[in-house]
């Protein structure tokens, strides 16, 4: 079947989107969610158990507490409270742990630890999906049953202040609400004045019932200076007495009403030693939970050390204290230490109350919920309480009932323990089926694809692709009975749900043909190629050109790294990978330098151009090779050959030590900056550069580097994109030292910080200039005039507006990976890909393969805790969300993106050369 390049590459996107659809439907399972309770309906209370005796007790049990502060803290790790931190700069929150009327808590948050999902988390109990990653920008209504809407049902009044998020989350469910933006990092200050301008007012009234704080400042302290910053002290301080304001004002009015309030202390997620948050390190998971109230009795000397919780848990809790419905999807257990000062009865009657709500929850969600033991446990749990209430309603108060209570409260807690744990390993269980019926297909059609490409690049950009006649072969109808009958023994076996299996019979049947089809295409691909004696040869235009050891490397190297990503550990630690294949590059190629100048025996050195300016003019290839010489180097026949000897004695010497020079740069890069999961925690040059007492020479490295920066850049601009980037990189430094992260040869200490707003817009201007000059040479010539020269010039004007505004979002230890970047790329271009004579496809790859090294050496990971969200905001005094996300992505992938730009300007340059050089890329 003969097809266009273009009609044939449409079908392959669409069969890889079915197919990356399907993987990724396996891969983020639907999370555990009732179906029994909307907004709208809530279904009655379950009733007391009994065993032969009616009970009476079928409502829900009156309110805990009259009023209810929620203060959330954003960022607050668990060992700014209970820790060192906590001690010095919070000695009232410290006192109130150690021997006030409270109960403390590390409540551990689950992935993703961003605070919208967190939000969600602590208001409805259950785990949010991945796909609240995205919503965190734009947080849409949150329809699923929680707290806030529960509370609102039940007619108490609330009032919030804070992250707009709520607003967003909770909209008409607040009688008065005053929000925040949460994305402005830069400021720490006024948005947490903000909300507590409103303090002193609210306190002194009585007109509501919840009030939530949600504090914004301490994470963006940690976004901006990280963890160790002197001004986590003044922030945890800060709260500290806000907390004392509160707490003395519930005190007062419990001495009037007699009724107990409650107060708690959370945060949303933890912080990393970066200062981001999203990921799974420890820091970023565990936060502080403390719950106060004078109805939790103390006797003096009751030591209390913070127990270990789940966050889902304060749901259960919220709405047990304030007497309303548990949320049905919440998969958290009741605080039990929250009720423990309650009579027995009432005890039991919470507990099993949260029983009932996880095992339904179970019901809806698990299949064979009869065989979970959590779901046993509880059915034992319920008869024991039945006996219990029998015995307490025959008013028998002997020690038996004592005994029996205390066995059921356990019997109770070990199966909310159970059954939590069971929901909860729902949202983390994998569809394999699913995952692995995608994987095929991505395969089967990359597959056809790479064995296509030949004739799709050919003059007549059309292919013939093998599928009429495998589909009535004997083994498409083989294939389709395997993989149908596989389909049906994998969906009548598992105990799981199954997405693919969900699907009818005829859809899945479709499926199945086109794995068939596509696996018959590539058998019958591969067969014509063996045939034709292609399958070895780089170039199907000229067979004889076979691969080298440097395009086996490039092959084997990228085939690994894909398979590596089948493995959770791998993508972890994938710095790791591209680490060892830029190493492994630089060793062949410095093998291929020292073969083509040293081997002169029995195979004579091939001609070598002669570098000159900068610019390489072929020398014709000898032709007297021998047999063997052929076999070494067959694809430097159709590449223009060349030889080192007619190099001068420096720039060959120059060559000989590029690649050691190269495999230098990247292990000082790699000590910069340590990063993945497993050794993200241990200290590396970057933390030395960053503390406090390094700063002087933190200096003197962004000025140097600076310097070196506009030297290897400005030798192909444009003299008015010189002044320009001299100029701008002026400016970078300028800001930096605004903001206090360097200093002046004449400043003694940073104590005047401002937010260098107007120094970051000073570096922008020209970061445009230099962008609308390059963008402008490059439109003239390709409408005005045919103009080579000036294309060049202006890709690579545009390559250096792209350096200088990396130069402004790069954090100042990090400028040496820029400008090692930028000399691993001054390096190759004049040592490397010229005199070799590498063709595109070649350069191309080393360009991806340094880029994604370099997006590691910048200390990023797979794991979005280590995404510099203050990036976004330099030059900016308001949150603006267009030029935020754009300048963050950019500050996250500079390493590819300058790689990348620099590909295109290296290309146009050398296929605009005169002597036919425009055949060797293309």
């Amino acid at each position: 079947m003969r097809l266009g390049s273009g009609t044939f590459a449409a079908c392959c996107v669409v069969i890889e989107v079915l197919g990356v659809a399907l993987f990724l439907r396996g891969f983020f399972p639907t999370p555990v969610r009732s179906s029994s309770r909307t907004e709208h309906q809530a279904e009655p209370p379950a009733p007391e158990p009994s065993a032969g005796a009616s009970s009476n007790w079928t409502k829900l049990p009156p309110p805990l507490f009259r009023k209810v502060v929620i203060m959330l803290i954003d960022g607050l790790r668990d060992d700014f409270v209970f820790g060192s931190k906590g001690v010095k700069f919070m000695p009232y929150t410290t006192y109130l742990v150690e021997k006030g009327a409270s109960h403390s808590f590390v409540a551990e948050a689950k992935l993703p630890t961003v605070t919208m999902p967190r939000i969600k988390a602590l208001m409805t109990g259950s785990l949010p999906g991945f796909i609240d990653v995205v919503r965190n920008l734009n947080s849409p209504a949150l329809l699923e049953d929680n707290v806030i809407t529960q509370a609102k049902a039940a007619g108490k009044r609330i009032i919030f202040y804070g992250d707009e998020t709520w607003v967003k989350l909770f909209p008409r469910h607040f009688v008065e609400y005053d929000g925040t933006t949460s994305f402005f990092v830069s400021d720490y200050t006024e948005v947490d004045d903000n909300v507590t301008r409103h303090l002193d007012k609210v306190l002194k009234r009585g007109d509501w019932d919840v009030l939530i704080l949600h504090y914004l400042g301490l994470d963006h302290i940690g976004h901006v200076s990280g963890p160790s910053s002197p001004l986590i002290g003044h922030k945890l301080r800060e709260m500290d007495s806000i907390l004392m304001k509160i707490h003395t004002s519930l005190l007062s009015e419990e001495r009037e009403t007699l009724v107990p309030n409650l107060l708690v202390l959370c945060g949303d997620h933890g912080m990393s030693e970066t200062g981001g948050h999203g990921a799974s390190s420890v820091e970023e998971l565990n936060t502080a939970l403390i719950l106060i109230s004078s109805a939790f009795e103390r006797k003096p000397g009751d030591i209390r050390r913070p127990k270990h919780v789940q966050q889902t848990d304060l749901a259960a809790t919220l709405a047990i204290g304030l007497g309303l419905p548990i949320p049905g999807s919440s998969v958290g257990s009741l605080l039990f230490p929250t009720v423990e000062g309650r009579p027995v009865r009432e005890q039991l009657r919470f507990l099993h109350l949260n029983a009932v709500q996880l095992s339904k929850l179970l019901q809806e969600n698990v299949p064979s919920y009869t065989k979970e033991p959590g779901f046993e446990q509880f059915k034992m749990s319920e008869r024991l309480h039945g006996n219990w209430i029998r015995l307490y309603l025959e008013e028998n108060n002997s020690e038996v009932l004592f005994n029996l209570g205390a066995k059921v409260r356990r019997q109770y807690l070990d199966a909310l323990r159970t059954l939590s744990l069971s929901l909860s390993r729902q949202v983390a269980q994998y569809d394999i089926y699913s995952m692995l019926v995608g994987t095929v297909m991505v395969l089967e059609v990359l597959a056809l694809l790479l064995l296509s490409i030949p004739q799709a690049l050919s003059s007549e950009a059309e292919l013939e692709v093998p599928l009429w006649s495998p589909v009535f072969s004997l083994l498409f109808y083989l294939m389709f009975l395997v993989l149908s009958a596989l389909h049906v023994i994998v969906c009548t076996s598992a105990e799981s749900s199954c997405y693919f299996c969900g699907l009818s019979w005829l859809t899945a049947g479709g499926v199945m043909a086109l794995i068939s089809a596509l696996l018959c295409a590539v058998g019958s691909a591969l067969a014509k190629m063996f045939a034709d004696g292609k399958f070895l040869s780089k170039n199907p235009a000229h067979p004889k050109a076979r691969w080298s050891e440097l395009d086996v490397l490039i092959l084997l190297g990228t085939m690994g790294h894909v398979l590596s990503l089948g493995a959770s550990s791998f993508i972890e630690e994938e710095h790791q990978t591209w680490y060892f294949l830029i190493n492994t590059l630089c060793l062949a190629l410095c093998h291929e330098i020292y073969r083509n100048c040293f081997l002169r025996d029995d195979c004579e050195p091939q001609q070598c151009s002669h570098v000159e300016e900068g610019f390489v003019s072929p020398a014709p290839a000898l032709q007297d090779r021998s047999i063997r010489c052929n076999m070494l180097e067959p694809h430097r026949v159709s590449k223009g050959p060349t030889s080192l000897d007619t190099l001068r004695g420096y720039e060959k010497w120059m060559v000989l030590a590029s690649p050691w020079v190269i495999l230098t740069c990247c292990r000082l890069l790699r000590s910069l900056n340590q990063t993945g999961v497993q050794w993200a925690h241990r200290p590396d040059l970057g933390h030395w550069l960053t503390s406090s007492d390094h700063k002087a020479e933190l200096s003197v490295l962004a000025a140097l580097s600076l310097i070196v920066i506009f030297a290897l850049v400005q030798r192909r601009c444009s003299l008015t994109s010189k002044v320009a980037m001299a100029l701008g990189l002026l400016g970078v430094y300028c800001y930096r030292a605004a903001i206090g992260n360097v200093l002046f040869p004449w400043q003694r200490d940073s104590k005047d910080i401002s937010k260098g707003v107007i120094e970051a817009r000073f570096v922008h201007v020209f970061v445009l200039g230099i962008l609308f000059t390059g963008t402008k040479d490059l439109l003239k010539s390709q409408v005005i005039a045919a103009d080579f020269t000036i294309k060049t010039v202006g890709l690579w004007e545009i390559y250096s507006g792209l350096v200088l505004l990396a130069a402004l979002l790069f954090r100042p230890h990090n400028l040496p990976v820029l400008v090692f970047s930028l000399f691993i790329q001054t390096i190759m271009t004049k040592f490397i890909w010229k005199p070799l004579r590498h063709d595109a496809a070649e350069i191309t790859i080393m360009h991806y393969w340094f880029g994604q090294a370099f997006f590691y050496f910048q200390g990023n990971s797979n794991s979005i805790a280590t995404v510099d969200v203050s990036a976004g905001f330099v030059g900016l005094d308001t949150y603006m969300e267009v030029p935020a996300m754009f300048l963050t992505a950019f500050a996250t992938f500079a390493g590819p993106v300058l790689w990348a730009s620099h590909l295109v300007s290296f290309l146009s340059s050398e296929t605009s050369l005169p002597g036919g050089r425009t055949g060797t890329w293309l």
